[in-house]
């Protein structure tokens, strides 16, 4: 069996390199191009969004506001001083804040290290090097 000669039209190894990384890089910085554009959409919807929810918080806070008036205004209704039903009505939040305080703190104290993924993390220089 014969080989070919090589013909002065055939590319060489080295414009083949050169054709495959510059294709590489092209197809990188497109993959790039497309996800900014894709994260720049769902941002504007994020963005949205917040927007929304803070909206709407703030309409729960008017709300509640007005609820406080409108408890403060019942529990004079029914006979105590104004300034007696407000201050229940305070004390009641005051209530509220302490108990939601107590079940953040402790929920906060459970927070812990991820300690098995620090232990398999100092682990892997080890089985790296090719001791386990």
């Amino acid at each position: 069996m014969a080989s070919e000669p090589v013909k002065d039209t055939d590319p060489t190894l080295g414009a083949l390199v050169l054709d495959v990384s510059r294709d590489i890089s092209t197809l990188i910085s497109k993959e790039i191009e497309l996800a900014k554009s894709e994260l720049k959409v769902s941002f504007k919807h994020g963005g949205a969004g917040l927007g929304l929810f803070a909206g709407a918080a703030f309409i729960g806070l008017l709300a509640i506001i007005m609820l406080s008036v409108s408890i403060a205004y019942f529990i004079h209704w029914a006979g105590l001083g104004l300034h007696w039903a407000f201050l229940i009505v305070f004390f009641l939040y005051v209530l509220i804040a302490a108990v939601l305080g107590l079940i953040g703190y402790k929920q906060v104290k459970q927070v812990k290290a991820p300690e098995r993924a620090i232990s398999q993390g100092k682990s892997i220089p080890r089985a790296l090097k090719g001791r386990a």
